[in-house]
């Protein structure tokens, strides 16, 4: 079977090579990767730009398989020329091309070899490019996800983080999770990506600052998303804090964190919960944070009070319990 597949993908005609990479698809992983070695990835690549549907659609998906844990063959597969044919492909008029040809970008995108060559291939403006386009119908909500998830995997190569954020990333990143539902897997990933960058430079932090409405999005984001995402956010937020707690702490304080804040201190995953406090402290009306361990439980509640006082938000009897639990919490 495996000498039949080859025969086919090299000289076979348009039936006989679409049937051969679905047949390779179907096959084992040590099969799969034993065709590899026999250079069957340049002939996939060439049924990428056939023009044909059905063929397009077999080779994206036998080199699914052929990439599917094996960093040689991602790494043989992007050598091969791949790049281009995947970015036309992205661009096409076809939703199920678009899925597919993303799933293999974000593949692809995953071994570390690869993600310079993809970086300067122009992917990164075409992915926000997509994500932008709010309203190409086109385009799934899993190809977004997988789109920002390759984004991720560029971001870890240091040197692609100033060109992700010069092209526009954190007002594409903060209008999706503005736009998409807290709790969606879709809004977790960019607001994962968005910590990624912001705490890769204080000049980032400046930046996000500076959109109208950035704050709020991310509070936003604190209050209603996914444990994870809440997580996230509260990052995102203390790490702004810590940056410069003069410039910052009147405009996260002025957004109505304070009663989200200390919902998270108390049923926040673990870093949520240890994110959240230390974020409380650095918005008291207190000079001196690191004489938090030195302030009596009763000063420390009533300050926090006044913080919500000053968010114009209503103490309510949960929201004293909350206050309670979280300083009784911090053993001091």
């Amino acid at each position: 079977m495996e000498d039949w597949v080859v025969e086919n993908l090299f000289n076979g005609n348009r039936e006989l090579q679409i049937q051969a990479a679905t047949q390779l698809s179907k096959l084992s992983s040590k099969q799969r990767h034993r065709l590899a070695e026999t250079g069957v990835i340049p002939p996939l690549i060439s049924m990428l730009q056939s023009q044909d549907f059905e063929a397009i659609e077999a080779s994206l998906l036998a080199l699914l398989g052929l990439a599917f844990g094996s960093e040689r063959n991602k790494i043989r597969i992007v050598k091969s020329g791949i790049i281009p044919v995947l970015l036309e492909l992205l661009q096409s008029e076809s939703e199920e091309l678009i899925e597919l040809s993303m799933a293999a970008m974000l593949i692809l995108s995953s071994c570390k070899p690869n993600k310079s060559i993809i970086a300067s291939a122009g992917a990164i403006q075409l992915l926000l490019q997509i994500l932008n386009d709010v309203n190409n119908s086109l385009c799934s909500i899993q190809a977004r996800v997988d789109a920002i998830a390759t984004l991720q995997n560029l971001s870890t190569c240091h040197q692609t983080i100033p060109l992700i954020a010069s092209s526009g990333a954190i007002y594409t990143l903060l209008q999706l999770i503005h736009g998409y539902e807290k709790s969606s897997e879709l809004t977790e990933k960019a607001i994962s990506l968005l910590e990624s960058i912001i705490f890769s430079s204080e000049d980032l932090v400046s930046e996000t600052v500076r959109i109208a409405g950035a704050i709020r999005i991310i509070v936003e984001a604190m209050e209603e998303g996914s444990p994870q995402c809440k997580e996230h956010a509260v990052g995102i937020l203390l790490h702004i804090c810590q940056s410069c707690r003069d410039k910052y702490r009147g405009l996260i304080l002025m957004e109505g964190v304070m009663p989200g804040l200390l919902q998270l201190s108390v049923d926040g995953t673990w870093g949520a919960k240890n994110m959240a406090r230390d974020l409380l402290f650095l918005l008291r009306d207190c000079s001196d944070y690191a004489s938090t361990s030195k302030q009596s439980r009763h000063e420390l509640m009533e300050q926090i009070m006044q913080a919500i006082d000053a968010d114009g938000e209503k103490v309510d009897g949960t929201t004293l319990r909350l206050v309670q639990e979280m300083i009784n919490k911090l053993n001091i």
